[in-house]
């Protein structure tokens, strides 16, 4: 169930958002001061595009400093498209397991540093 979620997901949903987070990434990389916010926007592509399995362990206490700076720069707007993206899905009954990835990405989005993917 695992892997036909995960390719629904991925052309239904994923690509296109993975693609805009690793641009995202790429653009935060070109200055020395953005690239942690850049290898954090790599980490959520990477989950953006196969998030059926995997898990996330959070640690906002690790680096609270950061994690408010990724909301001020655009987390809390990120966190608000993947909230509205789960609410579409779990319109139907079939999308509810969609919607339950979104959830999950839109809480990362929040406050990705001192997060791990499993």
């Amino acid at each position: 169930m695992k892997t036909i979620g995960n390719i629904l997901w991925f052309f239904l949903t994923g690509l296109i958002e993975g693609i805009g987070w690793i641009l995202v990434g790429a653009l935060w990389c070109i200055t020395i001061i953005g690239i942690p916010f850049g290898k954090q926007a790599f980490k959520i592509a990477g989950l953006i595009f196969w998030p059926f399995g995997k898990t996330v362990d959070e640690n906002f206490g690790a680096h609270p400093i950061a994690n408010v700076i990724w909301m001020l720069l655009g987390g809390l707007g990120l966190a608000l498209g993947f909230l509205i993206l789960g609410v579409l899905w779990c319109i139907t009954i079939i999308g509810i397991p969609f919607g339950k990835q979104a959830f999950k990405l839109a809480h990362l989005s929040l406050a990705p540093f001192g997060a791990t993917i499993h």
